[in-house]
């Protein structure tokens, strides 16, 4: 299941020792990696909150997730749908990110992006160049491919999955608590 290397489409799932609240127990997928930096959003960690609450002209309930600490100001989205999206970007297999808004919110008013067809975000995961080579290198991610339905709307169950499906040393954590101490 793990690969080697970084790259656009990739899994990060952060591994136990990364206990940065934002990061702990994340699952991130890279949306674009450069030798620039790289970007990713956070695809386990809901915000409860429907995209209506944060753009007004969107008539939708789907759920805003918290895709990372920068740039929390603006709602950036992932999708199936460069039919109806133009200037998507492809990322891997059937799924792209951002896109001319404009096409997002009229396809949503008129109910033709399903709530398993889009995901909303707010902020993103930035790293600078060689960033995201030192935390693997500092074993503080697990890198793997895309190998699941990411619309769906996982939060820490997600985290379980993965680490249970990288078997090994993983397998213990998968019962332990957030924060050992509560043990």
């Amino acid at each position: 299941m793990s690969i080697k290397s970084i790259k656009k489409g990739a899994i990060l799932i952060a591994k136990p020792a990364l206990t940065n609240d934002i990061f702990q127990r994340s699952v991130i997928l890279i949306t674009e990696h450069l030798e620039s930096g790289s970007i990713g959003f956070i695809l386990n960690r809901s915000s409860h909150l429907p995209i209506s609450i944060f753009v007004s002209e969107m008539e939708a309930g789907s759920i805003v997730f918290e895709g990372g600490p920068v740039d929390k100001e603006n709602i950036y989205y992932i999708h199936k749908r460069p039919d109806l999206i133009r200037n998507s970007e492809w990322i891997a297999d059937d799924i792209y990110w951002s896109g001319v808004y404009e096409d997002v919110r009229e396809a949503i008013n008129q109910d033709l992006i399903k709530e398993d067809e889009i995901k909303f975000f707010i902020g993103y995961c930035g790293w600078s160049p060689k960033q995201i080579v030192n935390e693997l290198d500092d074993n503080s991610w697990e890198i793997t491919d895309l190998d699941f339905d990411l619309f769906e709307n996982w939060n820490s169950d997600l985290w379980k999955k993965l680490m249970k499906e990288l078997g090994g040393e993983n397998l213990i954590w998968l019962n332990t608590p957030a924060d050992p101490s509560m043990n």
